[in-house]
This record gives C-alpha cells, sequence and structure tokens, in this order.
C-alpha cells in the first residue's frame, strides 16, 4: 500500500477573547513548538472582541507577519471563533490551542504524528491518558473536581451515543485533517466546538485517535470562561446531533 503524503502545513487556530495576561507567552511557546519532520507552522488567530489589550498584542504580531489574525468586533463564543479560523486557515492539518496557559505546545508532535504518518484522520490528547513512560498519571492537575465530573458525563455520553471509545471529550487539544474538518457544517457559537465536532465526525464514520497530553488547570479567577450552562450545553449537542438528519451534518457540497 503506498503512504500517505506527509503533509506540509499545520495551522494552529488560536481563539482569544481578553488573554491579554498570558496572550505573548502563548504566542511564543507556540512559535516554538516543535513539530513532525518535514512541516511548516501557520498561526490563526481569532480575536472575538478582546477589550483588555488582547488586540494590541495581536496587532503587533499581525503587523510583523508572525501570525494570520482576525479580529471580531463584538465577542461572538469560542465556537464562532473557532469556525472563522477554520474558514482562513490554509493548512493540511489544523490543531486547536487555547489563549491560556493549561496545554503546552510541546505536546504538539505526539498530536500530529499520527496524522502525518496517515494512521488517522483526527486526533485528540487525552487528559486521563497515562504516558507510557510514566513521566506523566494521567491525572489532570488542579482539575476542580466538578469539572472532573461534567467531562467524565460528556465522555460517557459520547462514547454510549457515538461508540467514540475516548477518554477526554473535552479536551481543547483537537487535530484535524482539514478535508476532514471541512465537511462538516459547524453552527457552534460558544463552548458547544466539542461536543458538536466529537459528533459530527463519528456520525460520518471517523475514528478518533487519543495520546496523552499534559495539562495545568485554571480557574475562573485566573480567566477561565466556561461555566456550569456549557455543560448542559455540551450535552444537549451531543444528544442532538445523534438523531439529526446525515444530511444535515454535512456541507452541501457533500
Amino acid at each position: 500500500m503506498q503512504a500517505a503524503a506527509r503533509p506540509t502545513k499545520i495551522s494552529v487556530i488560536i481563539p482569544v477573547y481578553n488573554e491579554f495576561r498570558t496572550f505573548r507567552q502563548v504566542l511564543e511557546r507556540v512559535r516554538r513548538a516543535p513539530l513532525p519532520e518535514g512541516c511548516s507552522k501557520e498561526l490563526v488567530v481569532i480575536d472575538d472582541g478582546s477589550t483588555d489589550g488582547t488586540t494590541q498584542v495581536l496587532e503587533e504580531h499581525a503587523g510583523a507577519g508572525i501570525v494570520v489574525g482576525h479580529y471580531a468586533p463584538r465577542n461572538r463564543g469560542k465556537g464562532a471563533a473557532i469556525r472563522m479560523g477554520i474558514s482562513i486557515a490554509s493548512g493540511d492539518i489544523v490543531i486547536i490551542q487555547d489563549g491560556d496557559l493549561e496545554y503546552d505546545p510541546n505536546d504538539y508532535p505526539r498530536i500530529l504524528e499520527p496524522i502525518v504518518r496517515g494512521e488517522a484522520e483526527v486526533v485528540y490528547g487525552s487528559r486521563f491518558l497515562a504516558d507510557p513512560s510514566g513521566v506523566r498519571a494521567g491525572a489532570p492537575l488542579g482539575m476542580a473536581l466538578k469539572n472532573r465530573i461534567a467531562n467524565r458525563i460528556l465522555t460517557a455520553a459520547a462514547n454510549l451515543l457515538y461508540g467514540a471509545r475516548i477518554s477526554d471529550e473535552a479536551t481543547a487539544y483537537k487535530a484535524f485533517r482539514m478535508e476532514a474538518l471541512r465537511r462538516l457544517r459547524l453552527e457552534c457559537r460558544r463552548f458547544e466546538f466539542c461536543p458538536e465536532v466529537t459528533a459530527k465526525l463519528r456520525r460520518l464514520g471517523y475514528r478518533i485517535h487519543e495520546v496523552p497530553i499534559g495539562y495545568n488547570a485554571r480557574g475562573i479567577a485566573d480567566g477561565k470562561k466556561i461555566r456550569a450552562r456549557d455543560g448542559f450545553q455540551a450535552l444537549w449537542t451531543l444528544i442532538k446531533y445523534r438523531f439529526a438528519p446525515r444530511s444535515s451534518l454535512l456541507h452541501q457540497r457533500d
């Protein structure tokens, strides 16, 4: 069997909203992050109506040609920002990066390698898988009990409704081959991107490959924006798309 063609460009989509305290550091970490051999990197930053100085940082980096930037005049939500990022990204593979310091870009190679090697089209970085080296124990550092319970419920729902066989449905570190992602008719506005993309990919028969990643949780006082209502919305999203007509999941060209 002929080996899959190696992708050459990775689009890192970074949705941000009032992340001034960490945004510069995140950009620097992403710029320095390693990639699989032969791959280049494109940073696509969507500023979702920030008012705290994040916009000025984005303008500075976009003007220097470091990032591809887009500014939304009002806050529409993380899901809407990711959809905009997908529409302007030009890479062969897309990976989602939050604008804070919870996730470590040094994990990019382990997330991206299965796609680059042609072994997977979708990869999730799981905070609950133990690292084979024994360095990571598979327990997210500092994650609040209520968040852990919510994630377990959402993961169980994804496994029950879609046979996903995953351990971390709500992880932010998700990577996709671009052609798979652009098949989907995404409608998310806030934090329902994760359950929507999981549901629609599984409905279309895509297998989700998982790899272990590190995690350093932050709380509301540190700027975390997800709330309890978003957990209920995520659960409803998983249920809704399980019974939606298959044709409604796809762009019309499919």
